[in-house]
């Protein structure tokens, strides 16, 4: 039985039952109604075969859902999907991956910090996913159109590493092991929206940093922490310093990773991955302390400021593993637990997915008692101990969002795919889940996943 097929039929049980919870359930998104299936999908899409040294071969396929959204007033069954930065390696997992020890060398020797980049050409892009049924019911999914992101002149943008000095960087190499310059332009983008006008807003990493996007994919604004703008002055695009410069204290690869948009367009919401590596990386190993913003935009959807942060706090390791069953994630750090995605109820509550590896919540949060922190002594430098050092943020009258658990994949979906990072409310019906697949790496396929929302998730 191919793949898709068999977990298409192991999740059944699971739609039948949702489905029966939720059809009374109104569709009130604003979307247009569209047949969409149940079930699992793939897209898998040849990128490329890279050829190593020594004669390894690496296929490798693009992956779609590094974010997955939905536009409200779209078709129920138009999402839109974003890749990552492309294709790329630890250096440590050369010998592993592509056969050959000590790939990676730069002026001081062996370099096991940096990434292998197979493909340094690939350009980061959006895609236009169309949902539908087959025959029996079972979900399809099919690209419409993809949007690269570009310049302010059109020209392609890479996913290679920023030449940052005030933060931490990776060096970059391609399959050859020659080291590649590091680019002010390149984008490691992670989350997304769209606006009514066309353009988008995409979460970023490297910096971290949020980037407006036209429609034709051409970057028309990236804000960056403002202690960053000197080190990307180089960039061809807009560079603005609006971020606080607390967050350039993020841990490497684990910048903003998750977005959503208030129903009427006008607040950009955002979340870090993981919390800020502040003062060190020994503060992030442990912490649980992650922040949340909400942004201003205007009526055209530019950035109009910062409106609000707030402290999330995530679940500890041990949750993400069912002892009984054997299912999840066994033996994980509190480091691997991270925010990946985050979507929006029409009545502006916001969804926030939680994972590990195996295992993905889904959280309903609310912060109308929680705790501003923007501008205040949490976000200085200089502050000690900082807020991801704080083990009881009670003890310093900090107050998180509240949160209330409306998925689990250990319970509601013990068959769903690893590595879940695209989430998207499509209609009153059907809830999208997506995983990346980091390109085919190690063999995975994207997956895209409808269930029906419970009727938990409104409640």
């Amino acid at each position: 039985m191919p793949r898709t097929t068999a977990l298409a039929v192991r999740l059944l049980p699971l739609v039948m039952a949702l489905i029966s919870l939720d059809s009374a359930l109104a569709d009130n998104t604003g979307a247009t109604s569209a047949a969409i299936g149940t079930g699992s999908a793939t897209l898998d899409t040849p990128l490329a075969e890279v050829v190593f040294p020594g004669g390894r071969q690496l296929p490798l396929t693009l992956g779609y859902a590094s974010s997955a959204t939905h536009r409200p007033g779209d078709p129920a069954n138009l999402i839109y999907t974003l890749t990552d930065r492309g294709p790329n390696i630890h250096c440590d997992a050369s010998d592993q991956l592509i056969g050959v020890t000590d790939f990676c060398h730069d002026a001081q020797g062996v370099d096991d910090a940096g990434k292998i980049f197979p493909l340094p050409e690939f350009t980061p892009q959006i895609a236009f996913i169309r949902l539908g049924a087959d025959a029996d019911g079972r979900l399809t999914a099919r690209v419409e159109q993809r949007v690269t992101l570009k310049d302010a002149e059109g020209k392609p943008l890479s996913g290679i590493s920023n030449p940052l000095t005030v933060t931490d960087t990776e060096n970059a190499y391609d399959a050859k092991g020659r080291q590649l310059p590091l680019d002010p332009n390149g984008l490691d983008p992670e989350g997304l929206v769209r606006l009514a006008d066309g353009s988008f807003w995409l979460g970023e990493e490297y910096g971290p940093s949020l980037v407006h996007v036209a429609a034709d994919g051409r970057v028309l604004q990236r804000l960056v922490p403002a202690n960053e703008v000197a080190d990307l002055k180089a960039a061809t695009y807009p560079i603005s310093g609006e971020l606080p410069s607390i967050l350039s204290r993020r841990k490497l690869n684990r910048g903003i990773e998750s977005l959503a948009l208030s129903p009427d367009g006008r607040t950009l919401y955002f979340a870090l991955q993981s919390p800020l590596a502040n003062p060190d990386k020994a503060a992030y190993k442990t912490s649980r302390n992650l922040r949340l913003f909400a942004v201003h935009l205007d009526a055209q959807g530019d950035f109009a400021g910062i409106a609000h942060e707030y402290l999330y706090r995530l679940d500890t390791p041990e949750t993400f593993f069912d002892t009984a069953s054997g299912r999840g994630d066994a033996g994980a750090r509190q480091s691997d637990v991270k925010v990946s995605e985050m979507s929006i109820l029409p009545d502006g509550r916001l969804i926030v997915l939680e994972r590990i590896d195996k295992t993905t919540k889904l959280y309903r949060i609310d912060s109308s008692t929680a705790t501003d922190l923007l501008g205040g002594q949490y976000d200085a430098l200089d502050t000690r101990p900082t807020l991801a050092q704080l083990d009881n943020p009670a003890s310093a009258d900090i107050v998180p969002v509240t949160k209330q658990r409306i998925f689990d994949s250990l319970t509601d979906a013990p068959e769903l795919v690893s590595k879940v990072e695209g989430v998207a409310i499509l209609d009153g019906q059907h809830l999208l889940l997506a995983n990346d697949n980091d390109f085919g790496i190690a063999g995975a396929d994207s997956v895209f996943t409808v269930l029906p929302l419970a009727p938990r998730l409104r409640q």
